[in-house]
């Protein structure tokens, strides 16, 4: 770090411990109010959906008017970046607060990762684990990707003899939540699969229907509990919804969805520079797929927006938070990248609002919010400071978010890690202007490339080459900072 940015990580350091042992209510001076009016908790993350897929951001040519109106009754961070930028090493980030090394999950969930133990640990105190304890009503629908499968493998489509991603997950393993609608990966998205909370492994069924759409109609009755039949109606909730779309396939959606897009031209909807040229392997990857995925897109901003109508229909706005996220972006072909797992802002750049109305001004921020930073963060909003675990290792800017007073980040941390080679892969470093990333592979030298993400927006010259002394500080003040607070052993 710079001594600028030296300065601003200590600040931010001494603000987040500060914001750990406050309540909401004490950020305004004011008494805090959770033991009569405990604060409701509604996370939506669909699957693969890059930041700039959004309308409001002016950059695809995606149609998400809900999303649009939405953003303006709600804090956007709109450098918000999935630090691994895939399915399960995210989710564990997600739910315990702690980055890679910390909570185990070094790679995606599926038969290679069995291999290496990779699972979140039936131990792992996740912020559900908090809450549950705290007296919500907790439910999970959707997408899950945090458990491994093992044989015999579960017989469905993203399973084979030879190759294996989906899984049941156990009772013991949810992790607090009572209420359990949900799979662990699986791409049939007009034929979904789930697992109820009382369904055995063997015990899954499927659905005629669309999985977002499916899902948003389950989280409605959720969110209703009409006769109390999903929830306590006496408790808090906290749910999760967990879409699968925008992921690929592209093709398995709603026609009505493409219908949308029909008067549009493939020539329009690939306007940015990086999409490789079109007679090229990935240049007709990307205009093959781009409709199918900014419709998806779509479809999922209409069923956010159900379910969002069902809070304003019961008058649950005010007392719930928010949070429209993802678990990382899509290249779709751009950089000859088929999707994710890689340091571009296609890749890494992530959805992220958040609507608290009558607490959370509605603004835009450019904070540098990294995704170990939701589990701290959404339970201090909720007063419940005193009990973010010690194992957590992102940082709480619930006093920024209420206040927009407090510690930013200089840098936020970018790493892969390829199965039983924990010190080789990519490591890496985002900067509010520049992205930093160094590849590394036993038996060749390091690759370094470093974009003036403002000069060069959508990352095409590596600039890495004529600027060695700056990679050099880069490295030493913001990378090595965060090598060693992960414990990452890359430094050997």
């Amino acid at each position: 770090m710079s001594k600028v940015g030296r300065r601003a990580f200590l600040q931010q350091t001494a603000a987040s411990l500060a914001a750990l042992s406050l309540s909401p209510g004490e950020f305004f001076g004011q008494k805090p109010q959770w033991t009569t009016l405990p604060t409701n908790l509604l996370i939506v993350f669909p699957d693969q959906m890059r930041a700039q897929a959004q309308q409001f951001m002016g950059e695809d040519p995606v149609l998400t008017p809900t999303l649009d109106r939405f953003a303006g009754e709600s804090l956007v961070f709109t450098q918000a970046v999935s630090n691994y930028p895939l399915c399960s090493p995210y989710r564990g980030s997600l739910m315990t607060g702690r980055y890679p090394f910390g909570h185990g999950v070094t790679g995606n969930c599926n038969d290679q990762g069995t291999r290496y133990g990779l699972e979140l640990r039936t131990g792992e105190r996740c912020w559900s684990d908090v809450l549950k304890e705290s007296g919500y009503s907790l439910g999970y629908i959707g997408k899950w990707h945090l458990d491994s499968p093992r044989k015999p493998y579960v017989k469905c489509s993203n399973n084979t003899e030879k190759e294996a991603w989906n899984e049941w997950t156990p009772p013991g393993r949810r992790h607090g939540f009572d209420f359990w609608y949900a799979y662990g990966t699986y791409d049939q998205h007009m034929k979904p699969m789930y697992w109820d909370a009382k369904a055995d492994r063997d015990g899954a069924h499927w659905v005629d229907q669309w999985g977002p759409e499916h899902e948003a109609e389950l989280a409605i009755r959720y969110i209703k509990n009409e006769g109390g039949t999903y929830r306590d109606p006496g408790k808090p909730f906290a749910l999760v919804v967990s879409m699968n779309p925008p992921h690929m396939p592209y093709d398995q959606l709603p026609q009505r969805y493409l219908d949308m897009y029909r008067d549009r031209t493939i020539e329009t909807m690939g306007h940015r520079p990086n999409i490789p040229p079109a007679g090229t392997r990935w240049g007709d990857y990307y205009r093959k797929n781009i409709k199918g995925y900014l419709a998806m897109t779509t479809g999922v901003d209409e069923q956010f927006g159900r379910i969002l109508h069902a809070l304003r229909e019961l008058g649950l706005e005010k007392d719930t938070i928010v949070l429209f996220t993802s678990d990382h972006g899509n290249c779709l072909g751009i950089h000859e990248e088929i999707s994710k797992n890689n340091s571009y802002a296609e890749s890494l750049r992530v959805p992220f609002l958040l609507r608290w109305p009558g607490r959370i001004k509605p603004r835009r921020d450019d904070l540098l919010i990294s995704t170990p930073d939701i589990c701290p963060t959404l339970l201090d909003l909720m007063g419940f400071g005193a009990a973010i675990p010690k194992s957590v290792e992102g940082t709480s800017h619930a006093r920024l978010i209420l206040t927009g007073r407090g510690g930013r980040p200089s840098a936020q941390l970018y790493l892969e890690i390829p199965y039983g080679r924990s010190a080789q892969g990519h490591r890496g470093v985002r900067t509010s202007r520049y992205t930093l990333t160094i590849a590394r592979e036993a038996g060749k030298p390091e690759q370094t490339t470093l974009f003036d993400d403002l000069k060069d927006p959508y990352q095409m010259k590596n600039i890495a080459p004529d600027n060695p002394f700056f990679v050099k500080e880069l490295i030493e003040e913001d990378l090595v900072p965060w090598l060693k607070k992960t414990r990452d052993p890359w430094l050997g």
